[in-house]
């Protein structure tokens, strides 16, 4: 599985249009063949940072959608928006999705 982390730190202004303006790639990505996962988070500590969680079950399927119209579109539409560029983790891992934890379990209540 390929894993991706990406950091995008937004222009102060554009903060409240980042995820409305990245929905249509949002909503794409998640039907493409092979993507796992593509989820959206914002930073506690920083406001104007969105951080992208995103998985492809294969390398080809992570390669696919780098060629996608709508990885193109994106790119080119983040870049008005964001204030630097992007920090991104991209590794192979094993596994096809997320585990569970095992050092935290629920108590009953």
């Amino acid at each position: 599985m390929i894993f991706i982390a990406v950091k995008f730190t937004v222009r102060s202004e554009e903060r409240d249009n980042w995820l409305p303006a990245v929905e249509p790639f949002t909503l794409a990505t998640r039907q493409e063949p092979g993507n796992v996962f593509f989820e959206w988070s914002y930073s506690v500590e920083n406001p104007d940072q969105f951080v992208l969680l995103e998985a492809f079950a294969s390398p080809e399927a992570g390669a696919a959608h780098v060629k996608s119209e709508h990885f193109a579109a994106a790119m080119d539409l983040m870049a008005d928006l964001v204030a630097e560029t992007p920090e991104i983790i991209n590794v192979e891992v094993p596994g096809e999705g997320w585990s569970r934890m095992a050092e935290v379990t629920p108590r009953s209540r």
